[in-house]
């Protein structure tokens, strides 16, 4: 299963739905747009919370997901409805 969610998130990165980094991952969830946001478990408690706290302002699901050494980010949003359902199926 780890190899399919990693597989999602390298074609939606690669078809431009995937925004990486803190901020910018940030400025999606407060854009209001549908999608799904995944930090890495390995992330601090601190970015943690923010994205949980924020992501339940914003009714954004939001899913811990791999090492940032898997993933290659430590927080990552995926803007396709398509994508996101696909990566949602595979993480529930």
């Amino acid at each position: 299963m780890n190899d399919r969610v990693i597989s999602m998130l390298g074609l939606a990165n690669k078809a431009g739905r995937l925004i990486c980094g803190e901020e910018m991952v940030l400025d999606f969830i407060r854009s209001g747009k549908r999608g799904i946001v995944i930090i890495s478990t390995d992330a601090s408690d601190n970015t943690k919370k923010l994205f949980h706290d924020k992501c339940r302002y914003y009714h954004i699901p939001i899913y811990e997901y791999g090492t940032r050494t898997d993933t290659g980010h430590v927080s990552m949003a995926i803007s396709d409805k398509n994508f996101a359902d696909s990566i949602k199926k595979l993480l529930d």
